[in-house]
């Protein structure tokens, strides 16, 4: 299905409209008009783009006020922006494995975050025993923050298991995570409190935030050594008007996510729980098992997200909650859903 411009809460297809519930503009934020002004003033103050390198003599002020926003926002000692969330991922990887022995991993991670011969944190359904094995080692564990066909953050309570002589690095991504879950949208970056050496995280922007780049956090000198990384030395940066709106957006991010979890408790106080429904009131994607259900939702109307994210596994079938939807849509939405169950 093609449309002709931005699906928001509704969307337009054959001249009919449909409400919408797919994509990842979690906070409602590339339709908002007050979003979109902050952008406009700042493509006006510094351009549609800036191609110099980070390191360049000639510094923006841009940089400096989205990345201190952000780590404050994040709970990190520093972050710095790159032009994606897959840049974010790939720079860290890069930097990591001239620090690392042994890579590690949870189910299903993301492709930006994944490294050859890395090897599963579970093996039949137990804690790998390499982990757990008496060589004193540097280990990195990658995983994403919710992984994907789940609706809550990754529980990491098992890396409390591997002994004190792994010096371990965690590698979160949380580009599903940053601007949904924690206070005010901060992420789970902050709350992973483990026995671990180092950790770090990455995130696109283009998802809950609004705006095309990537960001990584960490500890001071983590985010130095990346700034040396022949890669980011080399790359332009992510635009600079994007960067500087990520810091005066901030009162939105927060306005915009409070509406978000105002959406997600009214659904949770409609929809009748069912074993073909996979929700929780804290985050904002619904996974349908049954895959009839899209044929009967886009005969009334309504078109939710369905695709193929892994080559060896079926479609993924989820209804995307925005800021932007309306208590009306919610309530088409569950009922269609409720009925449909009921029989």
């Amino acid at each position: 299905m093609n449309v002709n411009q931005f699906p928001d809460r509704t969307i337009e297809i054959d001249h009919e409209e449909y409400l919408y519930f797919g994509g990842t503009a979690y906070l409602g934020l590339p339709t908002n008009k007050s979003f979109q002004e902050l952008v406009i003033k700042n493509i006006l103050k510094w351009g549609t783009n800036y191609g110099s390198s980070r390191s360049a003599n000639i510094q923006l002020t841009a940089y400096k006020n989205g990345e201190d926003f952000l780590a404050k926002h994040i709970k990190a000692e520093a972050t710095i922006t790159v032009s994606s969330g897959m840049l974010a991922g790939k720079l860290v990887i890069e930097e990591l494995k001239k620090q690392t022995y042994l890579f590690f991993h949870f189910p299903n991670n993301h492709t930006a975050i994944q490294v050859q011969d890395s090897l599963p944190i579970f093996i039949d359904n137990k804690i790998n025993a390499r982990l757990l094995d008496s060589k004193s080692e540097r280990i990195t564990i990658l995983t994403d923050a919710v992984s994907g066909f789940q609706t809550k953050a990754i529980d990491l309570s098992i890396l409390k298991e591997i002994p004190n002589h792994k010096e371990v690095t965690l590698l979160i991504d949380e580009s599903h995570s940053l601007g949904i879950l924690g206070k005010n949208g901060c992420g789970i970056y902050s709350n992973v409190n483990l026995p671990i050496k180092r950790k770090i995280m990455v995130s696109s922007l283009g998802k809950a935030f609004g705006l095309s780049g990537g960001v990584i956090a960490s500890d001071t000198s983590f985010i130095n050594q990346i700034k040396t990384q022949d890669i980011f030395v080399s790359a332009a940066g992510m635009n600079p008007a994007f960067v500087q709106t990520l810091a005066d957006a901030e009162t939105l991010y927060k306005t915009q996510h409070q509406k978000l979890l105002g959406n997600l408790d009214y659904i949770d106080q409609k929809l009748i729980k069912h074993d073909s429904i996979k929700f929780d009131k804290t985050y904002p994607l619904i996974y349908l098992k049954d895959d009839r259900i899209i044929e009967i939702l886009k005969s009334h109307k309504i078109i939710i997200a369905s695709f193929k994210y892994q080559k060896n596994a079926g479609n993924l079938n989820r209804i995307v909650v925005t800021a932007n939807h309306l208590r009306e849509d919610l309530d088409k939405l569950t009922s269609i859903i409720n009925e449909y169950n009921s029989n």
